[in-house]
């Protein structure tokens, strides 16, 4: 059966390029009828960050990207959670000490340090130089009796070449020589992530192990303790950084990284799934729009990229409008729950009204304060320059004036009539186009853009609208006085 199994630190909040990977992982497994597995791999307990694994958990199910085992979700081959599991890693250390392909090292942070820094005067790559690699049985067991401070390094070969397959990048090959003796214990008593992660991939019985492409340089050690172990490998496939429009590695400098991030902003579960799928893998066709189900069909580690990929936001926003303009109106208010404004005195209903008024040019919940604005705000703003450009100008008297007039004798409201009353004006002034209609939206909105002006005048009550104009029509006046 293939296994796949996404193993995130408790560090914060879950990285878009985390769940990228746990997504793929995801799809992996459900395209052959696999079993996904989360497991949280928090032997660094210096950078555990309270409540980290719950909101990974609760990001995951948001994402719709849901583990068949794990932490709350139960399973056979737990515990998964790495701190839980620490008499299984030393059971596996002792192992590999007792076959020769490990060792203990009592070398204090303190030569680490002077070594490291000199190698690096000497322009040479910082590596341990093994130099407890030969100590005698008997220094051993005198140093452990004395209970020195120590750490356990794997034995890596010092000739020869390391080569693995790499599903997405084919065969890779790694000169020992480049190759550490990298710890596998702590002196804490922790596992490094190498030791625990093979440790747990092969008693979680893990098929296909697809991870971000920083730890490719650490997998030929991963290999060779398969092979100290005397297990069989599993398949590896190492995908391509997330870029920023520059081509640097993504990073909060440059904006969002943190799918909390998105979240927050108003992006939805589907498109930011839709989105991150596109980032790597090529469907091999023009179809932008995949749903889950989609996805988990057409997936395939074959058409997933070396080159790493841009992340646009103008795309994910495009995306994520998309799948809002797809939103009922009923789906559409209760996702908006959180981001409207104060709507004091509107029902639910006509707070739909508004919302399905305003949905076409929504890309993100968190615009809806901006995009709801003109139904909601008693008093408009005109004091800026694209509202002035309309209403400072002498034909805006003459148009709202006009109008005002017409609004007292207007008859059963709603946007057909407003309109009605536009064209009476238009032939009583002789003005018409965009000066005519841009004045009347600026007075009507106090802004230049959104839905169509009958829309608006559908949901506005009538005294709304007439006193919206009387205002738009003194600030006009006031506005010529002075010019």
């Amino acid at each position: 059966m293939i296994r796949t199994r996404f193993a995130p630190s408790p560090t914060g909040f879950l990285h878009v390029g985390g769940l990228r990977t746990a997504l793929y992982n995801y799809l992996f497994a459900k395209s052959h009828n696999g079993r996904f597995i989360l497991r949280i791999e928090d032997t660094d307990q210096s950078r555990k960050v309270p409540g980290a694994v719950e909101n990974l958990i609760e990001t995951l199910k948001w994402a719709n990207v849901t583990p068949d085992e794990g932490p709350e979700f139960g399973g056979d081959l737990g515990p998964y959670i790495q701190s839980q599991r620490l008499e299984i890693y030393r059971q596996h250390i002792q192992s590999l000490i007792e076959k020769g392909h490990a060792y203990y090292c009592f070398c204090s942070t303190d030569r680490l340090d002077a070594l490291r820094k000199q190698q690096i005067a000497e322009h040479r790559q910082p590596r341990y130089d093994n130099r407890c690699r030969t100590l005698s049985d008997s220094d051993i067991r005198k140093r452990l009796a004395n209970n020195e401070p120590h750490v356990v390094r794997m034995k890596t070969p010092e000739t020869g070449t390391i080569e693995i397959h790499d599903l997405i990048r084919g065969n890779v090959p790694f000169p020992a020589e480049q190759l550490d003796d990298q710890v596998l214990m702590k002196s804490d008593g922790y596992p490094t992530y190498h030791l625990a992660n093979v440790v747990d991939d092969h008693l979680m019985q893990i098929s296909h192990v697809i991870r971000g492409e920083e730890w490719l340089p650490s997998t030929p050690k991963h290999q060779l303790l398969y092979k100290y172990f005397g297990w069989d490998s599993p398949q590896f496939a190492h995908l391509s950084l997330l870029l920023n429009p520059d081509k640097s590695k993504l990073s909060k400098r440059q904006g969002d990284v943190a799918v909390e991030d998105y979240r927050k902003k108003g992006y939805l579960p589907e498109a930011l799934i839709n989105f991150l799928a596109l980032l790597g893998w090529n469907p091999g066709t023009d179809q932008e729009i995949f749903s889950m189900e989609e996805l988990i069909h057409e997936f395939s580690l074959e058409r997933v990229g070396r080159s790493g990929a841009i992340f646009n936001v103008e795309k994910l926003a495009w995306m994520n409008g998309h799948y809002i303009r797809t939103l009922s109106p009923e789906k559409l208010f209760q996702l908006s729950s959180g981001f409207l404004p104060d709507r004091s005195g509107w029902s639910d209903s006509q707070t739909i009204s508004v919302l399905t008024a305003i949905q076409e040019g929504l890309t993100k919940f968190s615009e809806l304060p901006d995009k709801t604005r003109l139904f909601f705000t008693e008093k408009l703003n005109y004091d800026i320059p694209d509202i002035q450009e309309y209403l400072a100008k002498p034909e805006a008297v003459t148009i709202l004036e006009s109008l005002v007039s017409q609004m007292e004798i207007v008859q059963d409201f709603n946007g057909d009539s407003f309109v009605a009353a536009i064209k009476t004006v238009q032939k009583t002034t002789g003005i018409k186009g965009k000066p005519l209609w841009m004045t009347i939206r600026a007075a009507l909105t106090g802004e230049t853009h959104g839905p169509e002006i009958h829309v608006i005048t559908n949901i506005l009550s009538q005294e709304t609208c007439a006193c919206r104009l009387q205002l738009a029509l003194d600030y006009a006046r006031r506005q010529t006085s002075r010019n």
